[in-house]
C-alpha cells in the first residue's frame, strides 16, 4: 500500500512538472514595431505640423505616449485597442527657436511589450514679413504676429475668404496711378478681419515702421497721407447708378482701373454678406489713380446688410475716410481723423446706418451726402450719435437735392468762420427734412447758429455751452485700440 502511494505521488509530481514546463514554453507575440518618417520634418518656428507614425502591434495595441524636443507634441489619432496595425498621428508645435527638434513615440501592447521611434524635426526661423504678390484665389489666413506686404492691387476673388487674425499688420507698397496698392474684396469674396481692443488689425504704408503689438506709428506723422491705396469691399446689394445708356444695377468702383473685373459692384441682393470687419485701423492711404479717381480709406460699394463692420478707424487718408456707394451695410463705431477730403461720404442711394462715430479735422466736408443717381431710390440712410471736431474742415455738411437721409444726435464743436451747411434748403424742399433735435453745436464766441447752419438748417440745431452737450458718441468704444485715443485726440471731446 505504501509503495502504491509513493508511485502515485511520483506520477502526480511528474504531471505537474510537465504542465509547468509546457506553460513556460508558451511563446508570446512579438513586441510592437514603431516606424517614424524616414526624412526630417520641416516646420517654421511657432508653427504646427502633423507627423504620422506607422505601427505594427502583434500583441494588440494598448496605449501610446509621446515626448518632444524644441516644441510640444500631442497624439491626435491612434489605433483602436487590440488593433494589430495602424497609424498614430502626432500634432507637433515648434518652439520659437530655429534648430533641431524631435518627436519620440512609444507604443505599448496588451502584454506590456513596447517599442519606440523618433522623428527628426527641423525648425526653421519663422517668417514674420510676408510679401503678397498676387490675387488671393484660395481660402487664406494671415496670422497674428506677422506683417503682410501688398506688392500691388490685390483682390480676394469670388468664392474665397481671407481671414486676418488679431494684431496683423498689412502694409501697402508705394505705387501710383494704375499701380496703386489696395486690398479689394471682390463680389462673392469675403474678408474675416476680426481684431480686438488689445490687438487691432492695422492697414498702413510700407514706410511705416510699426510692428505687431504697437498702436501708434513710431515714425510717421498722423497727417501724412497718400502713401498707398486703401481697403475696398464690393458687394451685390442695390445701387442707384446711371451711365451713358441709362440706369445700371452694377458699376465699376472708383479708385481702381475700370478694366479690372474685380472692381464691379452692385446688384439686387440687399442681404449680401461680404464678411466681418472689426477693430481695424486704416492709415496714410488714398493714392490717386487719375484725376477724380481716388481711393478712400474704406470704400464700400454695394455692400449688403449681411456684412458686419464695427470699430473702424481711418487716419490721414488723402481722399474720403469712408465712402458708401449704395448698399445696405451698417457701420458702428467709426473714427475718422485728419481725412484729406470728406470724412463720411454717401452716394448712390446708400440705405444703411452709421451709428456712434467721431470725426476730427477733415480736409473738405465733414459730411458729403448725395442721393440716388438713377431711378432706383432705396430706403434712405441714417447717420446718428456722433461728435464732430470740425477744426480745419472747409465745410460742415453738403446736401444735394436727392439726398435721402435722417441725421440725429450729432454734436459739432471747434468751428471757425466760413464753415457752413450747404444746400439744406434744396434737400428739405423735397420734404426730407428731419427732427429739430438733430444737431447741437458749441459756437465760437460772438457767433450765431445761423452763421454756420445756413439754408434753414438752424431750425434743426441747438446751441450749447462747451461741456454741456447732451448728444454725441460713446467715446469708450474707441479706447485703447485707436491711434487717436493713444495720441490723446479724444481727451476733452
Amino acid at each position: 500500500m505504501k509503495k502504491n502511494l509513493i508511485i502515485l505521488s511520483v506520477v502526480i509530481l511528474s504531471s505537474f512538472m510537465l504542465l509547468t514546463s509546457c506553460k513556460k514554453d508558451e511563446v508570446l507575440p512579438d513586441a510592437p514595431i514603431v516606424n517614424a518618417p524616414a526624412a526630417a520634418i520641416n516646420v517654421d518656428a511657432s508653427q504646427s505640423v502633423a507627423v504620422t507614425f506607422n505601427v505594427v502591434v502583434p500583441g494588440g495595441f494598448s496605449s501610446a505616449s509621446v515626448s518632444a524636443l524644441n516644441g510640444t507634441a500631442v497624439i491626435s489619432t491612434k489605433p483602436e485597442v487590440s488593433a494589430t496595425t495602424g497609424n498614430v498621428e502626432v500634432s507637433f508645435t515648434a518652439g520659437n527657436t530655429a534648430g533641431a527638434g524631435s518627436i519620440t513615440l512609444t507604443v505599448t501592447d496588451k502584454n506590456q511589450k513596447t517599442d519606440d521611434a523618433t522623428a527628426i524635426i527641423s525648425v526653421a526661423e519663422e517668417i514674420l514679413i510676408i510679401p503678397v504678390t498676387g490675387n488671393i484665389t484660395t481660402n487664406t489666413t494671415w496670422e497674428t504676429g506677422k506683417t503682410y506686404i501688398l506688392q500691388s492691387r490685390i483682390a480676394v476673388v469670388n468664392g474665397v475668404t481671407l481671414t486676418i487674425q488679431p494684431g496683423v499688420i498689412v502694409k501697402g507698397a508705394a505705387g501710383s496711378d494704375a499701380n496703386a496698392t489696395a486690398l479689394i474684396i471682390a463680389q462673392g469674396g469675403k474678408i474675416n478681419a476680426v481684431g480686438t481692443a488689445t490687438q487691432p488689425i492695422i492697414f498702413t504704408s510700407v514706410a511705416d515702421q510699426i510692428e505687431p503689438g504697437q498702436i501708434a506709428s513710431p515714425n510717421l506723422n498722423p497727417t501724412l497721407n497718400g502713401l498707398w491705396g486703401g481697403l475696398i469691399v464690393l458687394g451685390k446689394a442695390h445701387i442707384s447708378y446711371k451711365n451713358a445708356n441709362g440706369d445700371s444695377q452694377t458699376a465699376s468702383i472708383e479708385g481702381i482701373p475700370a478694366n479690372d473685373p474685380n472692381g464691379i459692384y452692385g446688384g439686387t441682393l440687399d442681404a449680401d454678406n461680404s464678411g466681418v470687419i472689426k477693430y481695424i485701423s486704416i492709415r496714410h492711404g488714398g493714392t490717386n489713380i487719375g484725376e477724380g479717381n481716388e481711393i478712400n480709406g474704406l470704400t464700400l460699394g454695394g455692400v449688403g446688410s449681411g456684412t458686419v463692420i464695427e470699430n473702424v478707424e481711418v487716419i490721414s487718408n488723402q481722399d474720403d475716410g469712408i465712402e458708401f456707394f449704395g448698399g445696405t451695410v451698417n457701420v458702428k463705431n467709426a473714427l475718422l481723423w485728419n481725412i484729406g477730403d470728406d470724412a463720411l461720404d454717401t452716394d448712390q442711394a446708400f440705405a444703411g446706418t452709421v451709428d456712434n462715430f467721431v470725426i476730427i479735422n477733415p480736409g473738405d466736408e465733414c459730411f458729403e451726402l448725395d442721393g440716388p443717381e438713377g431711378t432706383y431710390a432705396g430706403a434712405g440712410h441714417t447717420i446718428k450719435n456722433g461728435i464732430v471736431s470740425v477744426k480745419n474742415a472747409q465745410g460742415l455738411i453738403d446736401f444735394d437735392a436727392s439726398t435721402d437721409i435722417n441725421m440725429m444726435n450729432i454734436y459739432f464743436r471747434d468751428l471757425t468762420a466760413g464753415q457752413d451747411v450747404e444746400e439744406y434748403d434744396v434737400y428739405s424742399a423735397n420734404t426730407k427734412g428731419f427732427a429739430s433735435s438733430a444737431f447741437q453745436v458749441t459756437l465760437p464766441a460772438g457767433s450765431l447758429v445761423t452763421d454756420f447752419f445756413k439754408k434753414g438748417s438752424d431750425a434743426i440745431t441747438t446751441s450749447v455751452a462747451a461741456g454741456a452737450a447732451t448728444v454725441g458718441a460713446d467715446l469708450t468704444k474707441f479706447n485703447t485700440w485707436t491711434w487717436a485715443s493713444v495720441a490723446g485726440q479724444l481727451t476733452g471731446l
